[in-house]
């Protein structure tokens, strides 16, 4: 038991040491495009809520 967990450790070692890291620049333009569209992505579901918040209250307003 106490090999194979050694074994499994050392591999987990051999893959660690195959990452490639980003450089910063990359990492700083992933980092903006996640933010605009998560910008992007606000403004769509902000509008959705207004115009399904709209409808309902003409909806209500003609049950009553």
């Amino acid at each position: 038991m106490l090999g194979k967990s050694l074994d499994f450790f050392n591999q987990v070692k051999q893959e660690f040491f195959k990452i490639t890291w980003t450089d910063k620049k990359q990492a700083l333009y992933i980092t903006g495009v996640v933010f605009f569209m998560v910008f992007i992505t606000s403004l769509y579901f902000f509008a959705l809520d207004s115009i399904l918040s709209s409808v309902v209250s003409f909806l209500l307003k003609l049950g009553s």
